[in-house]
């Protein structure tokens, strides 16, 4: 990073003084790289492609009103010098150091060193400040190169460079990596499970980034996060409120901690979608009713609340916070980092406010799922009152001793990248390109003439902001919506597929998202998440312009392949490869008709609200379950046997990725629709290869699937 940019709008410029030409002599002398732009666009577009620039220096005469005018857009810190005339030099006067880094630079200098000197001690400086002090600190320390005999073995990647398979891993990564791959052993880094040093100095800035009064980073994801939350606030025997549409971490809290749980109970819509939690579930009299059906349960300490849902559905999080009658309220918020970050998610994530009288609320993120972090980078947050010795021992119970450092730079660089300007814009912009592929999806929709894809909308979208779910409103298909309670949003994107409308009424033809999902997958596009007639794809922090393009673009090929009845071998390869026999002879028109024509005659729509919305009974908790579970009171039984039987472990479909049976619970007559779904999901993967569901908590043996079940006493 030793660029520096020259900036200017005209033909007959500054720059291109003799005094102007010796102070680039100079600067390049100490290194520095001079790069003259033409500038076509806009000053904020143009750094904005150039993040590696050091610093800009700009001819004041004919770019000044326009940095002005753009700064509250600009990199804040990154230092401008702008060349203009002794008398304007001494007349103009710098803007708030907060909103922008400037200096003037008088031409002719008396001595064109010392202005090369002034502008490189700035450049110093701005180096300094930019990197946050964790990340900071590791850089130090990979450069240093110091002659460690402490962990970890392979000694900043020496053990890999003695050894021909070793040597190909380290080639793979690069020095780097393995430079800053140190362990707490090294004192100038401080101690993640201890909060000192520079481990402590990156938590702070991060809880100041998220608004959070204490944050801690986790190494190895929200799983764990979840965990940490949840073992701190609650004791043996107590009673929990959890988001039955909760990730499988708070089961495995549930199964480690012998605490009774008692579920909230969010809505769905036929296309699969899990929607929120209606607001009357929080109240003290739904809660009074759900502790009526239990003999062993008291009032709830803890309360979970997964926010955003995977299908980016948001809640009004300080309505939740002021009137659910809980002390200790979590919200899962691994989807959504970024809400912070731009005012179309205010009050809709848990840290959003001050605190809350009488209430502690925490909230966990996975850094790595939407910013700019390492896979399981992620962030436990807390507002209110706590006991911090409890909670730092809960933490060490969770967190290795040997932490990943690079990750830990990566969750600290992912908050600290949110902050500032650039920050806000970069999140802006995903919102920005989101809004303009819904858009161009919408208008290749409507000019198609025959079919073609669509997304989950309203359909007025002219402003950018989270929609919310309206009571009355078909596009959702939630039927009985809260007002101003849930919304959606809109970097999280559903592509919808022909076939099914929105209250589930399939028609003749359909085309199953899981032919266009794999279609799309042979073609160099990947989907977060796909449904029986939708797909999820996340407008995260890195998906630029070009991804954008190439999604829109595969789906049209898609649609003209379609349309031409291409056989399934040139269509889809991959597919094609796993059973040559069976798709010999098969075109994508056949395969979606005949996947579509199974959910037609099973009633899709109607199995999967059923199975999700009529519970299994709870003979055990789960942490009870697992005891049973492990003494070996258990024995294995068909999946097509598992009514009337209680289930040993979590049965979890994937997609959506929420548990449909809990550790303890058995399938009655009036569950029933959920073996009904679980044996439909079988039957697709065996009638079409290549479109298994995987299934967590259900074994599959050469005679079909067994799931594991509790021994009767």
């Amino acid at each position: 990073m030793n660029v520096l940019l020259l900036l200017d709008r005209a033909s007959d410029s500054i720059f291109d003084s003799r005094e102007a030409v010796e102070l680039f002599e100079e600067l390049e002398n100490k290194g520095y790289r001079l790069q003259r732009p033409e500038l076509h666009g806009s000053l904020v577009d143009m750094l904005e492609q150039r993040p590696e620039a050091a610093g800009a220096i700009i001819d004041w005469d004919t770019m000044g009103g326009e940095l002005y005018a753009s700064m509250e857009e600009l990199n804040e810190r990154l230092p401008f010098f702008a060349l203009t005339s002794p008398a304007a030099a001494e007349e103009l006067q710098p803007p708030d150091k907060d909103k922008l880094t400037l200096a003037f630079v008088p031409l002719p200098c008396r001595n064109a060193e010392r202005a090369a000197a002034k502008i490189d001690r700035a450049v110093r400086r701005y180096f300094e400040l930019l990197l946050p002090p964790f990340t900071r600190a590791l850089f130090k320390f990979a450069d240093a190169k110091k002659n460690t005999f402490c962990t970890t073995g392979h000694l900043l990647g020496s053990a890999f460079r003695h050894h021909a398979m070793g040597w190909a891993y380290y080639k793979f990564y690069g020095a780097n990596i393995f430079r800053a791959d140190t362990s707490v052993s090294v004192p100038d880094m401080g101690s993640l499970l201890e909060h000192t040093g520079v481990h402590k100095d990156a938590e702070e800035l991060i809880a100041r980034a998220f608004n959070a009064d204490r944050s801690y980073i986790v190494t190895n994801g929200t799983s764990t996060a979840n965990k940490i939350v949840g073992m701190y606030c609650v004791s043996q025997g107590d009673t929990v409120l959890i988001d039955r549409n909760c990730h499988k971490s708070m089961t495995h809290l549930l199964m480690m901690c012998d605490v009774v749980p008692i579920y909230l109970l969010p809505t769905r819509n036929a296309y699969g979608m899990i929607g929120g939690i209606p607001a009357d579930e929080f109240t003290s009299e739904a809660i009074h009713y759900k502790l009526s059906q239990r003999d062993d349960a008291t009032w709830p300490t803890y309360a979970v609340i997964s926010d955003s849902t995977y299908d980016g559905l948001l809640y009004d999080c300080s309505w939740i916070k002021a009137n659910l009658p809980v002390k200790k309220i979590h919200f899962d918020s691994a989807w959504s980092p970024y809400a912070p970050f731009n005012l179309i998610y205010e009050n809709k994530f848990g840290m959003c406010g001050e605190s809350t009288a009488g209430k502690t609320i925490f909230e966990t993120q996975s850094a790595h799922k939407m910013l700019a972090s390492f896979a399981q980078a992620s962030y436990v947050h807390v507002k209110g009152e706590y006991d911090e010795s409890v909670l730092d021992e809960v933490y060490m119970m969770h967190t290795t001793t040997s932490a990943n450092y690079p990750i830990v730079a990566s969750a600290e660089t992912g908050a600290a990248m949110m902050t500032g300007n650039q920050g806000r814009r970069l999140l802006q912009n995903s919102i920005d390109r989101a809004m303009t592929f819904r858009r161009e999806l919408a208008r290749l929709h409507d000019e198609s003439g025959s079919w073609f894809f669509k997304c989950w909308q309203p359909d007025d979208i002219s402003e950018t902001k989270c929609w919310p779910i309206s009571r009355g409103e078909r596009w959702h298909g939630f039927l009985g919506a809260d007002e101003d309670f849930n919304y959606l949003d809109p970097i999280r994107v559903s592509v919808l597929t022909p076939g099914m409308d929105p209250t589930g009424q399939l028609m003749e033809e359909g085309i199953p998202a899981a032919v266009v999902s794999r279609y799309l997958n042979n073609h160099g596009v990947v989907t977060e998440k796909t449904g029986p007639y939708h797909m999820l794809f996340l407008f995260a922090l890195g998906v630029d312009e070009t991804r954008t393009k190439a999604l829109l673009r595969a789906l049209q090929d898609f649609k003209r392949d379609y349309d031409n009845d291409v056989p399934i071998r040139e269509a889809m390869p991959d597919l094609f490869k796993l059973d040559p026999v069976f798709y010999m002879n098969m075109s994508l028109q056949q395969l979606t008709r005949g996947l579509h024509r199974v959910m037609r005659k099973r009633d899709l729509p109607k199995l999967m609200y059923h199975a999700y919305d009529d519970l299994p009974e709870m003979e055990y908790t789960p942490y009870q379950a697992f005891q049973k579970n492990l003494r070996g009171e258990t024995h294995e039984v068909p999946l097509a046997e598992l009514l009337g039987q209680v289930s040993a472990d979590m049965i979890l479909p994937y997609p959506p990725g929420v548990p449909l049976v809990m550790p303890g619970e058995k399938v009655t007559e009036k569950s029933a629709a959920v073996l009904d779904y679980l044996n439909m999901l079988c039957e697709t993967g065996e009638l079409f290869p290549g479109f298994d569901t995987e299934i967590h908590g259900a074994y599959r043996r050469k005679d079909g699937y067994y799931v594991k079940v509790l021994d009767e006493e």
